[in-house]
C-alpha cells in the first residue's frame, strides 16, 4: 500500500473568501459522510510565485484505491454535485496533483 497526497490548487475569485468558507463547512460534512480522510489541510497563499488568491487543499490517502473509490462516490453523490455547482462561480480554476513518498521503497 502506497500513501498518496492529493493536492488541489484553486484560484479563488477576489472577495469570495467568506462565501467559500461557508461552502467549505458543508463540504466537510459531506466529505466525512463519504469517507474522505480526516486529515484535510487548507493553505492560503501569501507570498511567492502563485496568484494572491490561491488556495491549496491537501488530503493524505492510505492508497490510490481508497482515493479512487471515495472520489468516485463523491462525484456521483447528488448533494456533493449541488455543492460543487455552488462553488464553481467562486473558483476561477482548479487543478489536482498527486504525490507519493520518495523513495518508494527505502534503501
Amino acid at each position: 500500500m502506497v500513501i498518496v497526497i492529493w493536492r488541489q490548487i484553486q484560484q479563488i475569485q477576489p472577495g469570495k473568501w467568506d462565501e467559500l468558507e461557508e461552502i467549505n463547512k458543508k463540504f466537510n460534512e459531506i466529505e466525512k459522510r463519504l469517507g474522505f480522510p480526516d486529515n484535510k489541510k487548507r493553505y492560503r497563499h501569501i507570498v511567492g510565485t502563485q496568484y494572491i488568491n490561491t488556495l491549496i487543499i491537501e488530503f493524505q490517502w492510505e492508497s490510490m484505491a481508497q482515493m479512487e473509490k471515495t472520489i468516485t462516490k463523491a462525484v456521483l453523490d447528488p448533494e456533493y454535485q449541488k455543492l460543487q455547482a455552488k462553488a464553481e462561480p467562486i473558483i476561477e480554476s482548479s487543478q489536482w496533483e498527486l504525490y507519493i513518498p520518495w523513495p518508494l521503497v527505502p534503501p
